[in-house]
């Protein structure tokens, strides 16, 4: 059974992509601070923490050398919400580090087993934040640098089999969301109101754009970013 990494699996997208990558017949490995609270049986979880460098490196080496993943999901991330006054540098850095030096340690360890199989499926979960959000300063740098690696990464990487593709998520309808927005509440309202599509996404809805990106049968689309945003996007996202 081939094994599929997800860094930050614990979370609830994250177990979307987990649910549909076991239900396509791979073995998902999570790298996560935290376990989960719905384990899969076939399920693999190592704790990780992203802040530690050389911790992260030792747990990919791990993770590499027991299960060889050749599919990857980068979505661990961390955001400090504040105003570009109040935005520190320590604050910027902390965010640098999770958001974009997970991604590229998680890729360093993994490209051996995809560049030895002669395939591989590598995705970025970014955020619709990388066009612009208010309070977003640090978050929305490391999503956009997101996007630039991918693009960067899918250029190297497709004469060897390997593609690099990213999803930027819309408002979604997690329990971290909802505790900031409430139902009623009238921003929840604003925010919907604001989505062309009139509802917020679930989780299930980033899964699907996900396991279209690590499907075999996706050779042919690499350096892409698909905003799963029900539309709110539209016109904003660069041509």
């Amino acid at each position: 059974m081939s094994s599929i990494l997800v860094t930050g699996g614990s979370g609830e997208i994250a177990r979307a992509i987990i649910r549909r990558a076991a239900e396509a017949g791979w073995r998902p490995v999570n790298l996560d601070l935290r376990p989960p609270a719905d384990p899969l049986p076939n399920e693999v979880f190592r704790q990780c923490d992203f802040m530690d460098a050389a911790g992260a490196k030792a747990a990919l080496a791990e993770v590499a050398a027991a299960h060889g993943p050749t599919r990857l999901v980068n979505n661990v991330g961390i955001v400090r919400p504040a105003a570009i006054e109040e935005t520190t540098v320590e604050d910027l850095g902390a965010v640098l580090e999770v958001n974009l030096r997970s991604a590229l340690l998680a890729t360093q360890a993994l490209l051996p087993a995809m560049r030895n199989a002669g395939f591989g499926r590598i995705v970025n979960i970014a955020s619709r934040a990388a066009l612009g959000k208010e309070l977003r300063s640090a978050y929305a740098a490391s999503k956009a640098g997101l996007i630039g690696l991918t693009r960067t990464w899918a250029l190297e990487l497709a004469p060897q089999g390997i593609t690099v593709n990213c999803i930027g998520p819309g408002p979604i309808a997690t329990e971290l969301f909802r505790r900031a927005n409430p139902d009623n509440s009238p921003k929840t309202r604003a925010i919907i109101e604001g989505i062309p599509a009139r509802r917020l996404g679930t989780p299930d809805d980033i899964a699907h754009a996900a396991t279209f990106f690590l499907d075999d049968r996706a050779g042919f689309v690499t350096g892409q970013t698909i905003y799963v945003c029900g539309g709110m996007t539209v016109g904003l996202a660069p041509v």
